[in-house]
Formats: C-alpha cells, structure tokens, sequence
C-alpha cells in the first residue's frame, strides 16, 4: 500500500498538527533518558539522534508506517535477489558486492545468489591480485581514475577519507568533468611512463569518460609512451570496446550494481590499489556487517531504519527541505558530494513504481562542507536563518597525525555547535538572538578505518533505501539524468554547424554567442 494511503501516514499528520509546540530544551528536561533512547550502537558507528524533532510517539507511529508500506518486505526481497529495480527488470544486489563467500549468511542465499556470489568473488580476487602488483611496481607513480559519477564519486571519496593507510609514494587523480581544464591540470604534473589511467565506464561509452580517456591515451601517444595495454585499465564490461582502444585489462561488474552502488566492485580499484587487498576486505566487512544489522536487526533498533524514518517524517511532515551533512574531519571532504548523488538520483523521483504521479515530496537537498569551514561559512543560516535545517553531524573520535590539541579542539567545535544549535541564546535588541531548538544528528566513529568507512556507507545506501520504500518509488533507476545527455548530442552537432533550426529563442542565441569569435 503506497504510504499516504495508509491509517499510520494520516495518524503522522495528526501528530505533525500538535507537534508545532516541541522545544528541544523542554524535551531533554522531561525525559532524563531521552539521549539514551535516542542513542544507536551499530557495527562501526554510533548514533546520537536525541536533538531531532520527534519524541518516542513519533518514531513508534513511524514504524508502524514502515510495517503498513511494507518496508521490511522490500528490504527482504531485495536480500533475496528479485527484481526490485522494476523499471529495469533488474535485481538490487550491491549487497552482494561485500558479501563472504562463505558462512552461515552464504548457505541461506538462494542458489540463484549464490552463482552470482562465485561470479563477484572470482572478479574480486583478480582485481586486488592486479592492485597488489600495481602497489609494488615501482615504475607506477600515479593513477589516474577517469569516470563519472558513481564511477568517480565513491572512489574518490573513499581514497581521501582512507589517506592515512594509503601506500606512500604513489599519487591519485581523479578526474570527472568533460571540461578540459581539469584533465589537463591533471596531465601537466605527470610522466607517461610513470602513469596507470583507470577508464570507468560499465559501457565503455559514457560521453564524458570517454572524451577524457581518448584524450589521456593522445597525450600518453605523444609523450612518446606506446605501450597503452600496461598503462591503461578498463573498469567496464564491455570487453570489446576496450580492446579496441587498445586494453587488454579489464575488469567487469553487472547490470544489478547501480553506478552510486558500485565501490564495492572493481571500480573500487584505485580504492584497492591505494590501501591494499586486506584494507579492502576489511573495507568490504564493515559494509557487510552493516549489511547483517540492516537485515536482522528488530526495526525500533535498527539504525538504518531509524535515520530513513526521521527523513520520512522531516521531509513529509514538518515539511524541511533539505538536509546539511558536516563531517568533521578533513579527509570526509568528499563525502557530502557522495551522498548527494546517493541520496537525489535514487530518491529524486516524482512517480511511484506504477508511474503514478506523487502528491508528496521526496528526497531532500543534500549539501554540506567539512567543520569547521563550514561555521564560518553558512552555519550563521543554520543558527539564525528563517528556514528550519537539520545538519548531521560526522565526527572520529581518534586522530592519525600527533599534532597537539587539534583533535579535542576538532571534537569540542563539533559538540559546540550541536549544543548551540538545540540551546541557542536569548537578546533582547534580536540580532544577537538565537531561537535554538534547531536539530542534529550526531554520528561517532571511533576511528575512520576502511571497516567503519564501509559500514558507515552502508548504513547511508540502507538509509536511502528505507525511505525510498516508504515512498513507494524506485531507488535504482535514473532516467532523469538521460535526457541532458540526448540533447547534448543534438546540441554538440549543431556547435559545428551553426544550425540553429527549430531551436528554442534561448538556445539558439546562446548557441550562437558561443560560437561567435
């Protein structure tokens, strides 16, 4: 039953209508366990949830509406392997990605699985076979991942937050944007000879990827280096269009990985190459382990379940509009990126699975920077601004460099902030007033590993998740990113010739000016 149809969503309303009153401050005065009730132990991560917006009623009536949409009986199918992606009759299986190959978790997949398990566990082993041996040629100084997307977003972000256990004396690149300035910032510090490219693209023929490493290989060629089968990669399945641009390596993955999906898989290479093949089982563990909470774990105990509910109830019924992520710590610098697309292309839906058009909102806006920038940037909004939004808070307990004091001083900003934002602080003349009562989510890693990196990803992609079910739409499809792409072809075409017919007024004196010396 699609959520607003059910008697919980109508109950929601009726509470969101007497919940105008709630203050942060009387909450926590009337209820000395409320942080202990609101708090969530979980594989690799800790969760503070007491300074949101809802009480105990709320989050019981909340998993009710989880049970009445069928939630966990779409988590379960997409556990089983079915086709739950419906618009492209393809199963969910990321999952699948981090999963042993052996166990108790493995002997209750259905035999269909379990084929599947063997096909990723044979990929797996060549691909961090292959990053071991890149990790001691020492004639390869740096990697150049080229991709877009989940072939860049994940990737990147993961090397950066995993920096500290990366192997010295290589360098990562990745690069992305069609715009030649940034391959060619990247190229000018580089010695072909010295160079691995990584080209990601499930295809082989995404537009901007493909632009990049065609042009890669030209200033490979040029440089003098002719030897493109050693110092080029292809992370893609389509083996044929990677020989003929002259790869002979190749490592594939399958049309049940989405691309925001897909670090767990070999376009995790530049991941695996960085840290090493046991980082990247450890990596693949914390995920997995988070994996076994989402699905075994009872729903009112269930952290992925608990943030998709809060996200439910925020963007549907206090009616908040986006969401700030702020990681504390500098090597999180990619991850709000990350789950921007995350979050907005899998929940960025207007329609239900039957195609229906949907009278309430869905994802949020995502956005944030890594404190304590960002409090000298857009947290006087945070604080003061007439919109209502919540931030989620990312800190790690444990530092990995010795510099004193910088650490507590990280930590007691992070705290201070979170205090501020709920306490606030009264002025009589109003401009140095703050009305508090403003929520956060606090989450804790004791330290940023690649295990609690992974689960710490996996419980956003099952957070995602939940609350993409309750709203009834497909989490694992993107057609709405399809359409640019088409037009840009037509568009590219007509930048040549100057044509300029059956355009729309705008394009067309657009088109012209661009093209005007």
């Amino acid at each position: 039953m699609r959520c607003d149809q059910t008697v919980a969503w109508q109950d929601l309303k009726a509470l969101a209508k007497a919940f105008s009153g709630f203050d942060l401050r009387d909450a926590f005065a009337s209820d000395a366990k409320r942080a202990v009730h609101f708090s969530q132990e979980a594989p690799g991560v800790f969760a503070d949830l007491s300074k949101n917006h809802w009480d105990a009623r709320i989050e019981a009536q909340l998993l009710v509406l989880a049970e009445q949409a069928g939630v966990l009986s779409q988590r379960d199918r997409m556990f089983q392997g079915e086709a739950i992606n419906t618009t492209e009759n393809r199963a969910v299986m990321h999952w699948l990605l981090r999963h042993p190959l052996q166990g108790v978790a493995s002997n209750a997949l259905p035999a269909s699985v379990k084929a599947s398990l063997q096909e990723v566990h044979h990929t797996l082993n060549g691909m961090l076979s292959f990053a071991e041996k890149i990790r001691l040629d020492g004639q390869i100084t740096d990697v150049v991942n080229i991709g877009i997307g989940g072939s860049d977003l994940g990737p990147q972000m993961a090397v950066m937050a995993l920096q500290s256990c990366a192997l010295k004396g290589k360098r990562f690149h990745f690069v992305s944007n069609v715009d030649g300035h940034e391959l060619d910032a990247v190229l000018n510090g580089l010695k072909a000879d010295n160079t691995l490219f990584l080209v990601a693209s499930k295809t082989f023929t995404t537009l901007e990827t493909m632009t990049n490493a065609t042009s890669a290989k030209r200033w490979f060629e040029a440089q003098g280096a002719t030897d493109v089968s050693r110092h080029f990669v292809a992370l893609t399945t389509n083996v044929e269009a990677a020989g003929q641009f002259g790869i002979q390596t190749c490592f594939g993955f399958w049309d049940w990985v989405g691309g925001r999906y897909s670090v767990w898989s070999a376009i995790g290479l530049p991941l695996a190459i960085a840290i090493g093949a046991e980082n990247f089982r450890s990596f693949l563990a914390g995920a997995h382990t988070m994996d076994q909470h989402f699905l075994h774990a009872n729903a009112a105990q269930n952290l992925p379940i608990r943030l998709g509910l809060l996200d439910v109830w925020y963007r549907n019924f206090l009616h908040y509009t986006s969401r700030c992520i702020a990681p504390y710590h500098s090597a999180l610098k990619r991850f709000a990126p990350y789950l921007q697309q995350l979050e907005m292309e899998s929940n960025g839906k207007q329609v239900d699975q039957a195609g229906q058009a949907l009278p309430y909102g869905t994802s949020p806006v995502l956005w944030g920077e890594p404190g304590t920038n960002g409090q000298h940037a857009f947290f006087q909004m945070l604080h003061q601004g007439t919109d209502v939004v919540p931030l989620e808070f990312v800190a790690v307990k444990n530092a990995t460099h010795a510099l004193p004091n910088h650490q507590a001083l990280l930590l007691s900003n992070a705290l201070a902030q979170a205090q501020a934002l709920m306490l606030g602080k009264a002025d009589a003349g109003g401009h140095k007033n703050f009305s508090g009562n403003r929520p956060s989510t606090f989450i804790l890693l004791n330290d940023l590993t690649p295990f609690n990196l992974g689960a710490l990803i996996a419980l956003q992609e099952h957070r995602v998740f939940v609350s993409g079910a309750v709203w009834g739409i497909n989490s694992f499809d993107q057609w709405g990113v399809e359409l640019g792409k088409v037009l840009a072809k037509d568009i590219h075409a007509r930048m040549a010739s100057g044509d300029v017919a059956e355009l729309d007024a705008s394009t067309a004196q657009l088109l012209q000016r661009m093209r005007t010396s």
